[in-house]
């Protein structure tokens, strides 16, 4: 029996790996992300569609735990300092947010004709939103770092704080209220309070102590083990006194964020995060009880829309009220939508206290969970639809018979330190940039740098492209460089024209389109620290300079072979440090798949 059991229990975890595995690179090569892929493997897979698991909650509880790293590693990532710098954020437009949500959310279930404390406890659960949800697709969109993002992570912190307050306001709104007593109450704050000083003080005076000895020991393994225990330690200490485990989790991180075992901890995290996150997206897919849907689809369809519409409409006009552009205070919107994990808790203490029946509280549930669905559709549609803005041009100059001896095009990293010596020379510079931000900035350190475009003739004209002495590209972008080498050498051809290659190809680009000299943007400083490191290993100065420019001279003659064969026309003269048998090996597999091509392309011409 006991083997047939553990046969059960591995075959549902293989099941569970097989629905992520097959769903989420699908989900994420047609655009929908990897949250839809997991939500949608949960749902064929739970107990509603094919059935293979038939307590999806029970997963849900385990997989909170990938919340909770995740929760961790944003706190490695949080110094106290930057935390402190947060504080307008977390404690006002958290606030704000929150407050204003319960308010506009409880008016949802009242226009509904429920009673006021049901519609209060209903709107919110929905107010809390899904830490996880909006932490995932802020990672994937690449704007976690970003302003923007830091004040949603604000918000998100101060949710997590109001989670003791709203709990206690529900057992005190519940049935058996006139028996709480007002010590009891009291005596569950300053458990919490306690409970975070405590965490506190172990952070700052045990924790880098103790990484220290187990660090010194010398064993991997004991080290992953003693961050899963910090980590899953302050998460238990924080729920048993009241708190969420999340809060818990990230206040850890926080105390960790200076300590020198910051990134081999989050090293050591971030594969269970990974797991346990997509395990609890999973079981938030098993939980949609669509037989309760389908009983109750009209209300359960109202309470999405209502909830999801009016939440919105209070976090936009929030931002907007608090002077956060347009772009911004839709998109926050947009990804703040949803309900939240801890509405799964509410809602059951809800039920313990006599405010829901199991009806409403499946209703409601189902609600919370449709609307975790809808998130990355509506963010899909918000990218989609919403056009991008231009960047602002407000208050910037455009060149207009501007005069200088040399015009650089791109002024970032490479064009300033060009300018340097031009400058030093007594030389005019006439300087233009598309990054409207940067133009801005660049005044503070005492340039005038105009906004164009340098693939545009006008732009180069206005720029003084025509009296100048030498035209410049310091664009990083390869496809633009190029773009504007062919247009300066068509309408300027007497002009010398030099530029900066990202790479060797692009560099053999830029010659074909005409620049009078190139140079790769790493080439010189990787010759520069080629040499220092020849001295490092102990050769002679001269002796180090003569390589060098023996190397120099093996370029040259490689890159003019190039110039006319192609990039691997001089690749003869690369030294390297395979064997021959390997090299022979390479380029026989290179021949081989060039000749299948060929043989592809006749065989579609003749089909044709």
């Amino acid at each position: 029996m006991a083997a047939d059991a553990n046969a059960n229990d591995l075959a549902q975890v293989v099941v569970l790996l097989a629905a992520g595995v097959a769903a989420v690179p699908i989900f994420k090569k047609i655009g929908l992300g990897s949250v839809l892929g997991y939500l949608a493997a949960g749902l064929v897979v739970g107990p509603f569609c094919f059935g293979f698991f038939a307590d999806p909650q029970a997963i849900i509880h385990v997989a909170e735990l990938g919340v909770v790293m995740f929760l961790f590693i944003i706190g490695l990532e949080m110094q106290p300092s930057r935390l402190w710098g947060m504080r307008k954020d977390i404690f006002g437009l958290g606030a704000v947010q929150v407050i204003g949500a319960i308010a506009a959310l409880t008016s949802i279930g009242l226009s509904f004709g429920f009673p006021l404390i049901p519609s209060f406890v209903a709107g919110t659960g929905f107010v809390m939103t899904s830490t996880a949800i909006v932490m995932q697709m802020l990672q994937e969109r690449g704007t976690m770092s970003t302003l923007k993002g830091q004040r949603i992570i604000a918000i998100l912190l101060f949710e997590d704080l109001a989670i003791v307050p709203l709990l206690a306001i529900v057992a005190l709104l519940g049935t058996g209220a006139a028996a709480a007593d007002a010590s009891d109450r009291w005596l569950s704050v300053g458990i919490a309070i306690g409970a975070v000083a405590a965490l506190v003080l172990a952070g700052r005076y045990l924790l880098n102590p103790l990484f220290r000895v187990l660090a010194s020991s010398g064993a991997r393994e004991v080290m992953t083990a003693a961050a899963l225990l910090v980590v899953l330690g302050s998460a238990l200490a924080m729920q048993v006194s009241g708190l969420s485990m999340a809060m818990g989790a990230f206040l850890a991180g926080v105390l960790l964020s200076e300590s020198a075992f910051r990134h081999q901890l989050e090293a050591d995290i971030e594969p269970f995060r990974g797991i346990l996150l997509g395990l609890f997206f999973l079981g938030v897919g098993m939980a949609i009880d669509l037989s309760v849907i389908a009983a109750n689809w009209q209300l359960v369809a109202a309470s999405v829309a209502g909830y999801m519409v009016a939440k919105m409409l209070l976090i936009y006009v929030v931002a907007r009220v608090l002077g956060t552009c347009h772009a911004e205070s839709l998109e926050r919107a947009v990804l703040m939508a949803q309900g939240g994990e801890f509405a799964f808790v509410l809602y059951a203490a809800a039920v313990s206290a006599g405010i829901f029946d199991a009806q409403s509280n499946a209703i409601l549930t189902a609600t919370i969970i449709i609307s975790m669905i809808l998130t990355p559709l509506m963010v899909i549609a918000h990218d989609r639809l919403v056009p991008k803005k231009p960047p602002s041009t407000e208050g910037l100059t455009l060149p207009e018979n501007v005069e200088g001896t040399v015009l650089i095009i791109g002024f970032g990293r490479f064009g300033q330190i060009v300018s340097q010596p031009l400058l030093a020379r007594g030389y005019t510079l006439s300087l233009i940039d598309r990054d409207a931000e940067f133009v801005r900035d660049a005044s503070e350190f005492g340039f005038k740098v105009y906004y164009g475009d340098g693939a545009r003739i006008d732009i180069l004209h206005a720029a003084g492209a025509g009296t100048a002495k030498a035209i410049l590209i310091c664009v990083d972008d390869k496809e633009a460089a190029v773009k504007i080498a062919e247009v300066v050498k068509e309408e300027f051809p007497l002009v010398p024209l030099l530029a900066r290659a990202f790479d060797r190809g692009h560099a053999l680009d830029l010659v074909h389109a005409g620049v009078d000299f190139q140079i790769r943007e790493t080439f010189e400083s990787a010759v520069a620290f080629s040499r220092e490191t020849l001295k490092a290993l102990g050769e002679d100065e001269d002796v180090a300079d003569d390589v060098v420019e023996d190397f120099r001279d093996v370029d040259r003659e490689r890159f003019a072979l190039e110039t006319v064969g192609g990039v691997y026309a001089g690749r003869q003269l690369v030294r390297g440090n395979a064997q021959p048998a390997d090299i022979i090996a390479a380029r026989t597999g290179r021949a081989r798949a060039a000749a299948e091509e060929e043989r592809h392309r006749r065989e579609e011409e003749q089909a044709n």
